[in-house]
């Protein structure tokens, strides 16, 4: 698959086929991600993977649980905490693998870092025929110093893009996309 078909059919997958995404596979999607740019060239991250079932349904849990303890008011309002009170909605969709992209702490780009790396390992996976999808709900509870212990992430980082990979079950359909507002400085 070519770059622009990646960048014009990658979507948010959320229906995975229970089949496990080798090891070398998701060593290549890290690779990916690692080419991304960061500033002042600082390459401040660090992956986490995960495949233990049990961990990835404490994982689903516990960031359940902690959103309703600690909503956003996006979610108060939204259907999406009737999700959060299902014991059966698992915030990982059944995916096989989450990897999560944390950076040093004191790093005045994390987010950007992690979110630039994480959209080239999405585009990476999307060009294996690898669905993914950054799973937010997980964000708030894997940031706490309980999420950090789960994941073994050491206390000077700070976990950011929890991205779930797998194979999907079928290809997600296309999104329409709104217009971009642009506006033009100059000739």
């Amino acid at each position: 698959m070519d770059l622009e078909q990646a960048l014009y059919t990658r979507r948010a997958t959320r229906q995975f086929t229970s089949e496990a995404v080798d090891r070398s596979m998701l060593l290549r999607l890290i690779d990916a991600a690692i080419q991304a740019p960061s500033a002042v060239n600082e390459q401040p991250w660090s992956f986490t993977v995960v495949q233990d079932k049990g961990v990835l349904a404490r994982i689903s849990a516990e960031s359940k649980a902690h959103i309703l303890r600690n909503p956003p008011k996006e979610i108060a309002s939204h259907h999406l905490a009737e999700h959060l009170r299902d014991p059966g909605f698992d915030i990982f969709y059944g995916a096989p693998a989450l990897i999560v992209i944390s950076s040093v702490v004191d790093n005045q780009w994390a987010i950007e870092n992690c979110a630039l790396a994480a959209e080239n390992l999405m585009l990476a996976a999307c060009a294996e025929a690898l669905g993914t999808c950054w799973i937010g709900f997980a964000q708030m509870w894997l940031v706490t110093r309980e999420g950090k212990a789960a994941l073994g992430v050491p206390p000077a980082y700070v976990p950011v893009a929890p991205i779930i990979v797998g194979h999907p079950k079928s290809p997600p359909p296309p999104v329409p996309r709104k217009p971009p507002e642009v506006r033009w400085i100059g000739a």
